[in-house]
């Protein structure tokens, strides 16, 4: 019997667009948000989001990367970079809302097989809907409205978040900025204009992109990238879109093909290593149909500007500063005790090199409070961690645990929790109590207790920029559900310029 004859040749048939990609263009282009529940929390986090990027333009190493980049540069009907007097292409707007809105790690989280900050996406959101606002206006047509944004960020943080349910990107080492390009390519082709055919082009495009590191976000390489990765995704995003529209063929099996697609090239292992569907199978799984789950449920960082999976760590601490706060140079042992993801994220010992370096220390974000009873943004600084040896000191006493039953309290469903608990040990065999906190300020279970604290940090950020009739007249209209959704988005955008 003779032998087949090898293969020499690929069948050059075009397939139709990868379902995957379907399933988010459909849900743009046909879904209606009509939760009141998912409008009103867009529009916390709209208030939260745009509070944290006027804080962070207290920062010279956020500021130094914002502007044109050709000094001079006028732009007709340049997107405004909120709390400057900056005007710029969409592109490069959309990467500096992004940067300053993610720079101090503040804003909103979701955490499931992969992690991520679905607000990141505002950074393109506000940036395409301020130019086209504005162009529309010049041209004699109606402008976008506020409820336009809200309605897009709600899509993209679902499509970033049920992705994340079940699809590990992390464990494959690509960063989760990969979503914040899919969900803002996806939303703000919607709101350019995109047709069914465009979109999709834009979102294969995506994938084929080639895609950030992890590494920026890990010892021994943490740094301050990690506080503009998002805004760069953003403006990507923004420019395939723009790409797309101009009549570029996308890439329809840009995730599947055999040997060249995103799938055999860059996450042939993550699902496996997460043990939820045999090898073979290595798709993007949707665990549900993509609605308004996900800006219902999403984690606000209300207290602590600190990586998510320590805020609970946190709070214990903050609850333990008391016990402690006369008996630290006694301190022993300190136990921190905690889920999987946080070991595997932000658990380090050594030299910690940078603020990006120490937001990202669990370790460091417990012997802050345990000192001194509160964690801020400038606690973080070079000047206040070499002037302040006894942190260091702290962190060598500490230990770090799992516990099985707070790691599978994390992947649960119905429950999301983010559990930590910190107990202190002395030289003299006493001990305080141990303090767990299984749900953090801000957690969709404690959103009644966590809004007036995140309106009023809102606040406070707000003052950090403007002055004070400013201030009112823009927390007066973001208060207003009714009000703020019927402002044309130009409106709004010119409340924010200094």
């Amino acid at each position: 019997m003779s032998a087949e004859a090898p293969v020499t040749s690929d069948m050059n048939e075009r397939p139709d667009y990868d379902p995957e990609l379907q399933i988010i263009a459909d849900y743009v282009l046909n879904y209606q948000v009509e939760s009141a529940e998912a409008l009103t929390t867009a529009r916390y986090c709209l208030m939260d989001t745009l509070g944290c990027g006027l804080l962070a333009l207290r920062f010279p190493e956020c500021t130094k990367h914002l502007g044109p980049l050709v000094e001079g540069t006028v732009v007709p009907f340049g997107a405004r970079v909120p709390g400057t007097s900056l005007r710029l292409d969409p592109v490069k707007a959309a990467w500096d809302i992004g940067c300053i809105i993610r720079w101090l790690d503040y804003n909103d989280t979701w955490l499931a097989a992969e992690w991520g900050h679905p607000s990141d996406n505002l950074g393109a959101i506000l940036a395409v809907a301020d130019h086209l606002s504005q162009r529309r206006v010049a041209q004699g047509e109606a402008p976008l409205v506020m409820r336009d944004v809200l309605t897009a960020m709600v899509m993209a943080h679902e499509i970033q978040g049920v992705l994340a349910l079940e699809n590990s990107f992390n464990r494959v080492g690509l960063d989760h900025v990969i979503l914040v390009k899919v969900a803002s390519t996806a939303v703000v082709a919607r709101m350019m204009g995109a047709n069914r055919e465009q979109l999709l082009s834009a979102l294969s495009h995506v994938w084929v992109d080639g895609q950030s590191l992890r590494t920026y976000r890990h010892a021994p390489n943490a740094g301050s990238r990690k506080s503009w990765a998002a805004g760069d995704a953003a403006s990507r995003a923004v420019r395939l879109v723009d790409i797309a529209l101009r009549g570029e063929m996308g890439i329809p099996s840009a995730l599947s093909a055999p040997q060249w697609g995103f799938y055999d090239v860059l996450f042939s292992h993550a699902n496996r290593d997460l043990s939820l569907k045999p090898d073979a199978e290595r798709r993007l799984s949707f665990q549900r149909e993509l609605g308004s789950y996900v800006m219902q449920n999403i984690l606000f960082k209300v207290a602590f500007p600190a990586e998510f999976h320590a805020q609970t760590a946190c709070e214990a601490a903050v609850h333990l500063h008391p016990q402690v706060k006369g008996r630290l140079a006694d301190i022993k042992r300190i136990v921190i005790t905690t889920h999987d993801s946080a070991i595997r994220i932000i658990s380090k010992t050594g030299p910690l090199n940078n603020p990006a370096d120490r937001d990202h220390c669990l370790q460091y974000m417990v012997a802050i409070p345990l000192m001194l009873g509160t964690l801020t943004a400038e606690h973080y600084e070079d000047s206040f961690h070499n002037a302040n040896p006894l942190i260091d000191q702290l962190r060598d006493r500490m230990v770090v645990e799992e516990d099985s039953h707070y790691s599978a309290a994390y992947y649960d469903p119905d429950r999301r929790a983010i559990a930590n608990a910190v107990q202190v040990f002395f030289d003299d065999g006493t001990a305080t109590d141990k303090v767990a906190v299984e749900y953090p300020l801000g957690h969709r279970r404690r959103r009644e207790e966590s809004v007036p604290l995140l309106v009023d940090k809102f606040k406070r950020h707000l003052a950090t920029r403007f002055p004070a009739p400013r201030c009112q007249k823009i927390e007066q209209l973001c208060s207003d559900q009714g009000v703020l959704e019927t402002t044309p988005v130009d409106k709004f955008m010119a409340l924010w310029v200094i």
